[in-house]
C-alpha cells in the first residue's frame, strides 16, 4: 500500500525528465567519537546501479525495482560521498576530505565504502548494506574491514521526501559505525 502511495505521488509530481527532487537534507551527527587518525580520506562511495542512478528506485512487488519520475537533485555517488565525509569530520573531529586528497601531507587513513544495497523496501524501510574498509596509510597494522546492514523506517508514506530524509540519516549512521568500529 505504501509503495502504491509513493508511485502515485511520484507520478503526480513528475511531469517529465526535467523534474528534480531536492537533495537529501543534512542530518547533523550529535555523537562524537575520537579517531586514532588525525586525517582521513574518503574514497568515492561505490553504489549499486539502482542507487547510483539519478532516478529514485523503490522495491516493487516480487522484488523487482520500480522507478519514480522524479530525479535526485545531485549525483547520488557524489552526494553520498560528500555526506559521509562531512559526517565523519563532525563525528571524529579529524581532518576529513573526499578523494582526491586536497592537502599536501598524505592522509593517515583511507575509508573505502562499497554498498551492495541502498533501497526503499516494500515494507516501508530503507536499507543500506555493504562493506567498508579502513586502510592505515602509515602502515601501523590498523587496517579494518567490516560488513554493515543498516535500516530505517520511512516516516509516513513512502515519498521521495521520506526517502531523502532516511538516506541522509543512514549515511550519518554509517559514519558513526565506521568511526566507532574502524577509526
Amino acid at each position: 500500500m505504501k509503495r502504491l502511495a509513493f508511485l502515485a505521488v511520484a507520478a503526480l509530481a513528475g511531469c517529465g525528465a526535467e523534474d528534480r527532487f531536492i537533495a537529501a537534507p543534512q542530518v547533523v551527527a550529535t555523537e562524537r567519537v575520537p579517531s586514532r587518525f588525525a586525517s582521513i580520506e574518503v574514497r568515492e562511495v561505490s553504489l549499486p546501479t539502482h542507487a547510483a542512478s539519478e532516478e529514485i528506485y523503490v522495491e516493487a512487488e516480487g522484488g523487482g525495482l520500480a522507478v519514480s519520475e522524479l530525479l535526485w537533485a545531485d549525483d547520488p555517488t557524489r552526494a553520498v560521498t560528500l555526506a559521509l565525509s562531512r559526517n565523519l569530520a563532525e563525528i571524529t573531529g579529524a581532518r576529513v576530505a573526499p578523494e582526491p586528497w586536497p592537502f599536501d601531507a598524505f592522509p593517515a587513513a583511507r575509508v573505502d565504502v562499497r554498498v551492495e544495497r541502498f533501497l526503499s523496501q516494500a515494507d516501508g524501510t530503507l536499507v543500506l548494506a555493504g562493506q567498508y574498509f579502513v586502510a592505515d596509510m602509515d602502515g601501523n597494522g590498523r587496517d579494518r574491514s567490516r560488513l554493515f546492514r543498516l535500516s530505517m523506517p520511512l516516516a509516513g508514506d513512502i515519498t521521495p521526501a521520506a526517502a531523502a530524509e532516511a538516506r541522509a540519516a543512514l549515511v550519518r549512521d554509517l559514519a558513526l559505525r565506521i568511526a566507532k568500529d574502524g577509526l
